[in-house]
């Protein structure tokens, strides 16, 4: 049976737990370190992550517990994936926050963890934390090689823990034997497996380039070759979960979804939600946003609700501000803004 998926995603069977939360858009990404040993020439890192001891709760840094749970709440999540660089690489951090999150929500908070590495006491360490699910991530040179490898290892040793486990790799199109080689191996020892398609990223396009691959489109950063690569082998039938997971379907359901879940805990009176899970809103920008907002509720009764002061601008709705723009001394936009923490802005039409 071929489970098809939207936005060219394709599965063999239902996925495992941490995808389906994911595709609920209700798991909160925890990276708890860029730091990796791995050294893989394709991993998408931003530069403000990679090779760096930083800790972001989906767009938002990390300075406190209370930052991760925040986050946590305002997106209603169900569970958490995390990931880095290799979360194993902190294991004593990585184990806090298993515990903070299960303390928090409770079992019932589903956590999957990403990593390339792992001995025995690590994986024990999780277990016993309450990691759910562990997905490695071995080198593309281990794919035809796997049986006596260390992840052949750590995978026993995460199923004697009782998690689930599984490998997840990208989809690199000139490794089809390697990556056929490395389903065959897990469906030998009955673990699932993702399949990533393959994307540029800032950091990782040079490499991806030296190595002749090419993106698929003018508008995409996936690779060329590796949807039809990562969907021929999901095609060919296997009695384990094979999951091919497309960068259109992160984007445009893990990600829209996570988006909306945030949006509509955060988002305040005067500001209208997208069918693209963005927020457009009416600003007023000037060098003192406190005697912009009691003009504007003086000469023209606005409501409290519908504007307010925040990030030393005057915030409105975009239907009043449309109405009365040509009226102002200051310089109006409509805006549209993604719901995260850093408020990302889409887009900024001038009013006035």
């Amino acid at each position: 049976m071929m489970i098809e998926r939207p936005l060219g995603s394709l599965s063999t069977k239902s996925v495992v737990k941490g995808c389906e939360l994911c595709t609920l858009g209700a798991k909160m990404v925890l990276f708890v370190t860029g730091i990796c040993s791995a050294g893989c020439f394709y991993c998408p890192l931003s530069s403000e992550k990679m090779a760096r001891d930083v800790i972001f709760a989906d767009e938002m840094p990390v300075k406190s517990d209370e930052d991760v749970i925040m986050e946590a709440k305002l997106i209603d999540a169900l569970g958490t994936g995390i990931t880095g660089g290799d979360p194993i690489a902190r294991i004593d951090r990585t184990v806090h926050y298993i515990d903070l999150l299960k303390e928090t929500f409770g079992e019932k908070h589903h956590i999957h963890l990403y990593t390339a590495s792992g001995g025995r006491d690590d994986i024990k360490k999780l277990a016993d934390a309450g990691l759910d699910e562990i997905r490695f991530h071995p080198p593309p040179v281990m794919w035809d090689r796997m049986r006596g490898s260390i992840f052949e290892k750590r995978l026993n040793w995460a199923m004697e823990q009782g998690m689930d486990a599984g490998i997840e790799i990208p989809v690199l199109p000139d490794k089809e034997s390697e990556i056929i080689s490395l389903v065959k191996f897990a469906e030998n020892m009955g673990v699932f497996v993702n399949l990533n398609e393959l994307e540029f990223s800032e950091t990782n396009y040079r490499e991806l380039n030296s190595r002749g691959y090419e993106p698929k489109n003018d508008i995409s950063s996936a690779v060329l070759g590796s949807e039809e690569l990562g969907r021929k082998i999901v095609s060919m039938g296997w009695d384990i979960v094979v999951h091919y997971c497309s960068s259109a379907y992160k984007d445009g359901v893990q990600m829209r979804n996570r988006m909306f879940r945030r949006a509509k805990n955060i988002k305040r009176d005067y500001e209208v939600l997208t069918d693209d899970a963005t927020l457009i809103l009416g600003i007023i920008e000037g060098d003192e946003p406190q005697k912009i907002y009691e003009y504007l509720r003086k000469q023209y009764e606005i409501s409290d609700n519908l504007m307010a002061i925040r990030r030393n601008r005057v915030e409105i709705s975009p239907y009043i501000l449309e109405e009365i723009a040509s009226e102002l001394p200051w310089k109006a936009y409509e805006v549209e803004e993604y719901p995260t923490w850093d408020r990302l802005q889409v887009e900024r039409v001038p009013l006035n």
